[in-house]
């Protein structure tokens, strides 16, 4: 069965829910003109946000970082979306010397290591390069959802970040069922690994399918304490601080070779 299948379904709300989406969207499009950007993880919830930005002709450049460490089906969205929406993405890599010191000095497998080494690893492939994606921008966008995670239960429609720009969420409010059902309804293009068990997907290496019943982000650094499971991308220094001990797990066999 496909992700479709398995998750779309209409419920009370929804339409509300979506009215409130492309409001939101709108409202931040015209507020932030010419300097706002979605930054898109390629993701179920992300191509939601790129279709409605295509769809309603809002003037949102769309970006997404190239980590060097992406599976073959999330590169594949890149050519879909210019071909489906004729919309531009933008690519931000790392910094080519970065990653290459980094892989010299704590090898290729570095992630499975410690939570150290992984969260420098993220910086380097994800949080440099989107520091350099908005430098220029006053607000961004992203696919966040309150039910993902309980790091993520009290998402806000919008917020300020470190940096002082406006980050939007607008699809805080939105359910699993809700973004399938919208894909299915406007047949959005969206990453074959969904059909896969792959709810939550990043880089390969931290990324694997889950099981029945486990939780949507338990494919992410599965090998790490439930303190840890985040890239840096959607933390607070402040949350960081105040989030649980973290584990420096080393290598475990259940790692893919």
């Amino acid at each position: 069965m496909s992700a479709v299948e398995i998750h779309a379904r209409h419920t009370p709300g929804f339409d509300e829910r979506l009215a409130g989406a492309i409001d939101r969207l709108t409202r931040a499009a015209a507020g932030h003109a010419g300097r706002i950007v979605q930054a898109t993880s390629l993701g179920a919830e992300d191509m939601v946000v790129t279709d409605l930005v295509a769809r309603h002709r809002l003037g949102v450049a769309v970006a997404t970082l190239q980590t060097g460490k992406l599976h073959a089906e999330t590169l594949a969205l890149i050519p879909a979306i210019r071909a489906h929406y004729g919309l531009d993405v933008e690519i931000w890599e790392p910094r080519t010397e970065a990653v290459v010191q980094f892989v010299r000095r704590h090898g290729e497998r570095a992630m499975y290591e410690s939570v150290a080494l992984r969260k420098n690893c993220c910086a380097i492939r994800k949080l440099e390069p989107l520091s350099r994606m908005l430098s220029e921008r006053s607000a961004w966008v992203t696919g966040l959802r309150r039910e993902q995670s309980a790091q993520r239960s009290d998402v806000p429609f919008d917020e300020v970040d470190d940096a002082g720009r406006t980050k939007f969420n607008p699809l805080a409010d939105w359910s699993q069922a809700d973004v399938w059902h919208y894909i299915q309804t406007f047949d959005v293009p969206y990453n074959a690994l969904h059909d896969r068990f792959f709810p939550s997907i990043g880089c390969e290496p931290c990324t694997r399918a889950i099981a029945l019943g486990e939780d949507v982000r338990a494919g992410r650094w599965w090998w790490e304490s439930e303190g840890a499971k985040e890239c840096g991308l959607h933390v607070h220094p402040a949350a960081e601080v105040a989030s649980p001990a973290v584990t420096d797990t080393r290598f475990n066999p259940k790692v893919p070779a």
